[in-house]
């Protein structure tokens, strides 16, 4: 008999003769004759309870079914006579597959989110860390649609790079060079005996590969882990993420900025339809105020505003912060909550940010002070997407790298794409855990990525 997964029989329209499914044991009573068993194989939030009944040839061992062992039960799928559930499993067999120990780590008690991310490789088997991961995985089902409904290709960026998209330089080495015994010319590690021939990190974005094909394909996007070994223990960084990163050819600031609010718009629509249920649980026990925030960001008309106005918003509004604000200071995340949670209460755009606070790929304005990059931001999170048009032409291009001091060989080929039919295009980052912090409410960034990585901790 054909397994099936308990989220189909939850929905079923009328009774099942014949079912088996497989699952975890979450909870169990016994009373005189039977024994209820709450089973999940998590493919949705429910349990289905399983009615097991003293005639059952391995009854006793049922009853001592502890939580987290595994069963594989066969029935009849029959209207529950009791409250709380539609449907029950009446057991005509119960194959204990496993028996959990006493040592189950994951009892019926609730746990906190500090302890259960030292066995990160349990949580999953929570309801709140199952209903997180499913909602990860309907989210990036959503990425992919929204894209290709809308003609994009879908481009595999690399994860090795010899090259620095940000021009910060925090970044994670790459070698097969012996650490305790590394080739040195003139004072410095010698990268040319190392497996690429030079100096080699993983990437912090996929964005310059996008361009390339940008000006090929003419509308594509990247989707996968990058890669930051920034010291930071803060809730909102850890050291590998996931970035979604789209790219358009003939595309100004103006369609970028339209590009991304259509896409926050899709994608949080999409899981208050699709992922009812879950949802349901972060808005009852991790954000009371959840189903609103989501509601606002996928109905509301982002505001669009330049930085120097949002900057002058923040001086005048009399409230005091951490962070000083001033022209030419990148904006704070209290800085982009107080816009987007007490000033305009609803998502908004910020865009022309000055040169300095911004990487050299990003087209100069005709001010010469700023260039067209923007920032979309939403309450809560505050900045969840960054972009830009980016700089076509060659020759300010190499100007921008000379005063970042960033070495033109390394990007020869970028610097191609200026030189052969080089065209306005824009694109920008989203960043995908921050999206998932967003949807569930959830306040660290640790909480929505399987197995986070951060300085000091890589335990699985």
């Amino acid at each position: 008999m054909k397994r099936t997964k308990i989220v189909n029989l939850l929905q079923s329209k009328t009774p099942i003769d014949h079912v088996l499914i497989k699952g975890w044991v979450r909870t169990r009573r016994d009373s005189k004759s039977f024994s209820f068993i709450e089973v999940n194989d998590g493919s949705c939030l429910k349990n289905i309870q399983i009615i097991s009944d003293n005639t059952l040839e391995n009854y006793k061992n049922i009853t001592s079914l502890s939580t987290g062992s595994a069963v594989s039960v066969s029935g009849k799928l029959a209207e529950s006579q009791g409250s709380g559930q539609k449907w029950e499993l009446i057991a005509e067999t119960v194959e204990i597959l496993s028996v959990a120990p006493e040592t189950y780590p994951l009892q019926k008690k609730r746990h906190t989110d500090e302890f259960l991310r030292t066995i990160a490789h349990l949580r999953p088997r929570t309801n709140k860390y199952g209903a997180t991961f499913r909602i990860r995985s309907e989210l990036s089902y959503a990425i992919h649609k929204f894209f290709r409904d809308k003609g994009f290709k879908y481009i595999h960026s690399p994860v090795i790079t010899g090259s620095d998209c940000e021009g910060a330089g925090e970044m994670f080495r790459v070698t097969t060079l012996a650490l305790d015994n590394l080739p040195f010319k003139d004072g410095k590690t010698d990268f040319a005996e190392d497996f690429f021939g030079k100096e080699v990190n993983l990437t912090v974005s996929g964005q310059l590969s996008a361009e390339m094909f940008a000006l090929a394909l003419g509308d594509v996007y990247t989707f996968g882990p990058t890669f930051r070994a920034e010291d930071s223990h803060t809730s909102r960084h850890v050291a590998e993420f996931w970035m979604v990163e789209p790219e358009m050819a003939f595309c100004d600031l103006k369609g970028n900025m339209n590009l991304a609010e259509e896409m926050i718009k899709f994608l949080t629509g999409f899981v208050l339809e699709e992922c009812k249920e879950d949802i349901e649980l972060f808005a009852k026990y991790v954000d009371k105020k959840l189903i609103k925030t989501l509601d606002n960001v996928a109905t509301s008309d982002f505001k669009r505003l330049p930085y120097t106005s949002a900057v002058e918003i923040l001086k005048k509004s009399g409230k005091k912060f951490e962070y000083d604000i001033e022209f030419g200071k990148d904006l704070q995340t209290e800085h982009e909550r107080y816009l987007t949670e007490q000033h305009f209460k609803k998502p908004l755009i910020v865009y022309d940010y000055p040169t300095t606070i911004k990487p050299f790929y990003m087209r100069l304005n005709d001010d010469h002070q700023t260039v067209a990059a923007m920032d979309v931001l939403v309450p809560r999170i505050g900045e969840i997407i960054g972009g830009s048009q980016r700089e076509e032409r060659l020759e300010v291009l190499e100007n921008r790298m000379d005063e970042m001091d960033l070495p033109k060989e390394n990007y020869w080929w970028y610097l191609d794409s200026r030189r052969f039919g080089s065209v306005e295009h824009s694109g920008f980052g989203l960043g995908f855990e921050r999206l998932l912090m967003l949807i569930t409410g959830i306040s660290n960034i640790r909480d929505v990525i399987p197995f986070p990585r951060t300085p000091s901790s890589i335990e699985f």
